[in-house]
């Protein structure tokens, strides 16, 4: 699990932010425990602000260095692809980027420091008895091992100023720090574009399955080790479909006989009940918000099963409310979600406030040099956001900020409702 995610330099993120998954209201299902840790830690967070006022952006920041941590050692060449403040001094600063993470029960911590051609700074640690022990450090090209970590001393043939002493380590399986860079590079994403600096199929990697290929488990082969939970999972996909109440009652997958009886296509079918009645519509012909919560299907379950992280850009988009709702309440209850999976998302969707406690709910606002600051919700004002606030209410009122400012004068002259003076 998640635990805290820092990042500086990084697009709209200039000085040092942080998301914790840290719980402040403790005495709730929704927050997990580990014997080896003294807090408990929360399945969800939510980021809320005015558009382009880098929520997106702290995603993206997570989701860059889960990348590279999986991507640095093949596609990393001549320089390391970030993507730096671009005011100021933010072009020759360094980016830095720390996370925590909860692996087998046992705390880890995780800091990088890179400029365009070079990684500066690396290490990792770990806190198997609650004390700090350093499994590996590296300076430049320098990199030092914790004395014992035979496995991983064949990281340093294949490291180079731009590639990650994580990801060469990893290729060695140490136990200790090959399961930490599993669950941080496993981290997946929805929604988040592909960066233009990105080198090609630097981010291609599937993490999860697709829907589709729950209903047909042939459809998927990329996808490593979900084959055998494919088969328990069409039961609970179907499930989520009927209760979004969009009257489809099953899934049927056609093979298609390409043109000129050339190849074999996959199309899928939903299934609707009206009455004793039952008729399968194309996937195109179903609106938008059926299509959108069926291919959230597979990443959610996928996730899920596995206890990882999801990012989830703009879960509003086209999904009603009350899905989107129900989304959430999947990753709260612990029935539902037993392997302590976590969502991240975005969101303008005030309602769902409703549905999240003050500890889940993060605020991005733009400062006047462009940069994104992020703000805990249950730190904003002292003790001003208590449990029982309707928090719904209290956003829209700008009682936080991080809602948009519009003139309305300017925006009247621009419309040409003025009256010339």
């Amino acid at each position: 699990m998640l635990l805290r995610f820092e990042v500086a330099n990084h697009r709209s993120i200039k000085e040092t932010v942080e998301l914790s998954m840290i719980a402040v209201d403790e005495d709730r299902v929704a927050a997990r425990s580990f014997d080896r840790l003294q807090e408990k830690v929360l399945t969800l967070a939510s980021i809320y602000g005015a558009n382009a006022s880098g929520k997106t952006n702290v995603l993206k920041a997570l989701a860059w260095l889960s990348e590279a941590v999986g991507s640095s050692l093949r596609q990393w060449g001549d320089f390391v692809p970030r993507e730096p403040f671009r005011f100021g001094e933010g072009e020759t600063r360094t980016s830095a980027f720390e996370v925590e993470f909860m692996t087998n029960d046992i705390r880890y911590a995780y800091h990088l420091e890179v400029s365009d051609s070079e990684v500066v700074f690396e290490s990792l640690a770990s806190y198997p008895e609650r004390r700090r022990r350093v499994l590996f450090e590296r300076d430049g090209m320098d990199l030092h091992l914790r004395r014992g970590l035979t496995a991983a001393v064949g990281a340093r043939t294949l490291l180079t100023p731009t590639t990650l002493a994580l990801s060469a380590a990893m290729r060695f399986e140490e136990p200790e720090i090959s399961s930490f860079g599993r669950d941080l590079s496993g981290i997946s994403h929805l929604n988040l574009h592909r960066s233009p600096y990105r080198r090609r199929g630097a981010d291609s990697r599937r993490r999860f399955p697709s829907t589709t290929s729950i209903f047909d488990y042939s459809a998927d082969d990329a996808v490593e080790d979900v084959g055998p939970a494919l088969s328990k999972d069409r039961e609970l996909a179907i499930s989520m479909l009927r209760l979004a109440d969009l009257g489809i009652d099953d899934v049927d997958v056609l093979d298609i006989e390409g043109a000129r009886g050339v190849g074999v296509r996959k199309s899928l079918q939903l299934v609707h009940r009206a009455g004793e009645h039952r008729s399968s519509f194309h996937m195109s012909e179903e609106s938008d918000g059926t299509r959108v919560w069926f291919s959230l299907i597979g990443p959610v379950l996928g996730v899920l099963r596995t206890g990882g992280v999801l990012l989830l850009d703009e879960i509003d988009a086209s999904l009603h409310p009350l899905l989107s709702a129900h989304l959430l309440t999947l990753f709260q209850d612990p029935e539902t979600n037993p392997r302590n999976a976590q969502l991240i998302f975005t969101t303008h969707d005030t309602s769902l406030l409703n549905h999240l406690n003050r500890d889940e709910v993060w605020l991005t606002e733009k400062g006047e040099d462009g940069s994104t600051s992020l703000t805990a919700l249950a730190e904003y004002g002292g003790d001003k956001v208590r449990r029982s606030t309707n928090l719904e209410r209290a956003y829209l009122q700008g009682r936080f900020g991080a809602v948009p400012q519009v003139d309305q004068f300017a925006l009247r002259h621009a419309l040409g409702l003025l009256g010339e003076g």
